[in-house]
């Protein structure tokens, strides 16, 4: 499906390079004829004006050649560059679905379909031209050596089709081991951008070697797919070319002998010679075919996966136009939640404790994405999962305990959209992400590497926390936003979120805030703190009450 899309969209393109690609690869096949021509005309009898007649005719033959490639080649190297940026755009639009991809695919082997897999889909427009041109070269040579002589011509019709029946008998498996090698070549892809990203954990609890170990042995069964598929396709190449060369070499020692014994002209003779290494080409391309076809539908197939998959959420419904900001969770089981029953309204600051990091996470990951749960999660009383995710994700924000900086500049990282105005100076000194702008000589403009690797474990924390705050939801989800920074710092941030957020007047006033941390001072700064054990509301109050009377509480948030 995928790539009878692509031929259908660019259709217009194809077909004209295709033309284009067919008449060169004719014109081709008469270049040996005219050579042949001369010397029998011209040549053999010594007739001048009949020699220039004839190189002009072929000075002509190539000034077609040149130009049918030129603009033949244009046409198709456009539909493919344009065909493989609609695919990486497509799959990479998919991926970032706000609805979610339904895929068991890890990130890196997503990377590897969206670049490599796209490009290898799109060179279907390459592989058409010179299937069809490689064709027109052998029919324009076959019917040049009936002319000249039909056992000749019989040897090219007959032999050509047998050869390339027999080659393609290869084609499933080489099918096989190509799509083996490119889910090996993702895994391996998708395994290497996880450990690093993980790095600086990894070495924080000393297992870099343990990750090194199993790297090298997913990177070897990534490496023995390679070979095997590589063995397979040289050793495919190997007899199609020897093949290729037989049957041309066959062909020119036939016309040798008819040469020798006055059946055809030297002319002709030098006609089947050129045209049977002509042939050699063609021959060769028509060979590896089921190679090339074996490569685009593999990569098609990975394609398909991820732009035919499905959605985690359904599409989103209309919605009320006064929709609300509380949300409510009731009788929620999902993963280790159990039962789960919690009310956040309007304007609320709101801690939630959870003794067990799995409900934490699990929380985090179901507001991010309702999904395959049991029990009522209401945004303003409707459903999330039924609410549109665009208009969701307007209205509540989860901002994950591990989230990522791109490369560019500090401000490009914090305000997205470049329009934050007087508000981008209260969010980061709220985040205290002012700090890290005051650190570095062009403040604002500093530069961030990637994934926000030149800064601090703390120092990414803040940042991340400003590009939260800064898009200033109606109800914003925060999971441990603090936990690598001090404890001044915890405290000056928990201060300006209530600040902006939630102080009488303050630019976000109205809006409702929770917090999943055991931080006492973003704990303290909330209005309730709830306590979730078991994957159930255990406790709930305020902070200093909590703090005197739960002793569970008191071990889990007093340091």
């Amino acid at each position: 499906m995928i790539l009878r899309r692509a031929v259908a969209r660019n259709g217009r393109r194809l077909w004209i390079g295709t033309v284009l690609a067919g008449v060169y690869q004719g014109c081709a096949a008469l270049v040996p004829i005219l050579i042949g021509v001369i010397v029998d005309r011209a040549v053999g009898t010594g007739d001048v004006a009949e020699l220039l007649v004839w190189v002009l005719a072929l000075a002509l033959l190539f000034l077609v050649l040149v130009v049918n490639y030129r603009f033949g080649a244009r046409n198709l190297q456009r539909a493919i560059a344009e065909e493989g940026h609609r695919l990486r755009v497509e799959v990479a639009g998919r991926i970032l679905d706000p609805r979610g991809l339904r895929t068991d695919r890890q990130a890196g082997d997503l990377l590897t379909v969206t670049g490599v897999d796209s490009d290898y889909t799109s060179y279907v427009l390459d592989h058409i031209p010179r299937i069809a041109s490689a064709v027109v070269a052998v029919a324009v040579s076959a019917a040049t050596l009936l002319l000249i002589s039909w056992p000749l011509g019989l040897i090219v019709l007959i032999a050509t089709p047998v050869v390339l029946g027999v080659l393609a008998l290869t084609g499933p498996m080489i099918s096989r081991r190509v799509a083996e090698q490119q889910e090996r070549g993702g895994r391996a892809t998708s395994l290497a951008t996880d450990l690093v990203t993980g790095l600086r954990p990894l070495r924080g609890i000393g297992a870099q070697d343990a990750a090194a170990d199993r790297y090298r042995t997913v990177s070897r069964d990534a490496l023995g797919a390679t070979l095997r598929a590589a063995r397979t396709q040289n050793v495919y190449q190997g007899v199609s070319t020897g093949l290729s060369t037989l049957l041309a070499g066959g062909i020119a020692i036939a016309a040798g002998w008819f040469a020798l014994t006055g059946r055809i002209s030297v002319g002709q003779f030098i006609t089947v010679i050129g045209s049977a290494q002509f042939l050699i080409e063609p021959f060769g391309i028509l060979a590896v075919v089921p190679s090339w076809v074996a490569a685009a539908r593999a990569s098609a197939d990975r394609v398909a996966s991820v732009v035919q998959g499905g959605s985690v959420l359904p599409e989103g419904g209309p919605v009320p136009s006064g929709l609300g900001y509380d949300l409510r969770l009731s009788d929620v089981s999902y993963g280790p939640l159990k039962g789960l029953d919690l009310h956040v309204r309007p304007g609320e600051f709101v801690g939630v404790v959870a003794h067990r990091p799995a409900d934490a996470e699990a929380l985090v990951r179901l507001l991010a994405v309702p999904d395959a749960y049991d029990g009522d999660v209401l945004l303003g009383g409707v459903r999330l999962e039924s609410v549109d995710r665009n208009r969701a994700r307007g209205l509540l924000h989860v901002e994950p305990h591990r989230t990522d900086l791109f490369t560019g500049t500090l401000a490009g990282n914090i305000d997205l959209h470049g329009d934050g105005g007087e508000r981008l100076t209260g969010v980061l000194r709220a985040a205290a992400a002012d700090e890290v702008a005051d650190l570095h000589p062009a403040g604002l403009e500093m530069p961030i590497t990637e994934r926000g690797s030149n800064l601090s474990g703390g120092q990414r924390q803040r940042v991340t926390l400003a590009r939260a705050l800064l898009a200033a939801p109606p109800l914003l989800v925060l999971h441990d936003p603090t936990t690598a920074v001090d404890a001044v710092t915890e405290q000056a941030v928990a201060d300006g979120i209530r600040a902006l957020r939630h102080a009488p007047g303050s630019a976000d006033g109205g809006f409702a805030t929770v917090v999943i941390t055991s931080s006492p001072a973003l704990l303290a700064a909330a209005d309730r703190v709830v306590v979730i054990d078991a994957g159930a509301v255990t406790a709930e109050g305020a902070h200093a009450d909590l703090s005197t009377r739960d002793e569970t509480y008191q071990r889990t948030v007093l340091r």
